[in-house]
């Protein structure tokens, strides 16, 4: 296993040479755009986002996604995790900076490739597992053969063969997630970007959901970005972690976990996952205090 390391000042290093699954990929994998460049997938320069007159949210923030990898990002209540993600995906707009992904900018809407899955249950209580999965197929114009193979695939991969006709209220909130998950994996996206998406669930659950997501992106050979509050869910699933600082958020360390690709939850039992996640708690703690007073002292 390769030792621990972190980038103090994120400059993410090529990524030409990472290697992609060779089995079967369960959801197709579409094709990236011909302008993208090799081992970057999509890339922040520069970007931040201010709220009105008053509340600097986020950045300055350069960041560039490798081709394939898990990236996860931690930090404070409050620094801004959430508004990166929405400014990458295209659901809002930066105030300053520049985003592309496969060398094309992203410009205020969601681009073609690109997936979101956020923490709260955002599946349809009137329809069955089966038309939650093909809801955006349905929408995106896919009919027939195709759309039906691409659910048929997707409930099977999820493990949702005998609940395919149940409908969400039948369903625990892990398999909730799972509908969700494949809801948005179906569309076949190359990159992923999750927001909390098992901040709702046990312990356990997000451990054995966590074994899933990692089987999913061998599987997919996409792009992954995982914001989460769990210093142990990010050092058990990613290839790197960002570490935000308080508000106005901004990375101030990038660690590299080293992890082999077809890790497990039981990496969690290896001494080097202890290193993983002190390193990340002695980076985030001070961070976190001066959130924590911050807060205070707009509450006084």
């Amino acid at each position: 296993m390769r030792g621990l390391s972190s980038e103090r000042a994120p400059v993410p290093q090529d990524a030409a040479g990472t290697s992609h699954p060779a089995h079967p990929i369960p959801f197709g994998r579409s094709q990236g755009a011909s302008g993208s460049v090799a081992g970057s997938h999509a890339v922040m320069t520069g970007v931040t986002r201010i709220f009105g007159t008053a509340v600097h949210a986020l950045g300055p923030v350069d960041l560039e996604l490798r081709r394939g990898e898990f990236f996860s990002i931690v930090g404070p209540s409050g620094c801004g995790k959430s508004t990166l993600l929405d400014v990458l995906a295209g659901l809002s707009s930066p105030t300053d900076g520049t985003i592309t992904f496969e060398g094309k900018r992203v410009r205020g809407t969601v681009p073609d490739g690109v997936g979101v899955v956020f923490q709260e249950d955002a599946s349809f209580p009137w329809l069955t597992v089966r038309d939650n999965i093909g809801f955006g197929l349905r929408r995106a114009g896919f009919r027939g053969a195709e759309a039906e193979d691409r659910v048929r695939h997707a409930i099977d991969f999820m493990g949702l063969n005998d609940f395919a006709d149940a409908y969400p209220n039948q369903l625990s909130g892990g398999m909730r997630q799972r509908v969700c998950i494949a809801r948005t994996l179906v569309m076949r996206p190359r990159l992923v970007l999750l927001d909390e998406p098992f901040g709702a669930l046990d312990q356990q659950t997000r451990l054995l959901m966590g074994d899933e997501l990692l089987r999913l992106w061998r599987a997919s050979g996409a792009t992954v970005l995982l914001i989460t509050h769990a210093l142990d869910e990010a050092a058990m699933l990613s290839d790197r972690i960002g570490v935000m600082s308080s508000r106005p958020g901004r990375f101030i360390e990038i660690v590299e976990t080293g992890w082999p690709r077809d890790r497990t939850s039981a990496i969690a039992a290896e001494p080097a996952f202890g290193d993983v996640t002190t390193r990340l708690w002695n980076t985030l703690r001070e961070e976190s205090l001066k959130a924590m007073a911050s807060q205070r002292r707009v509450a006084g």
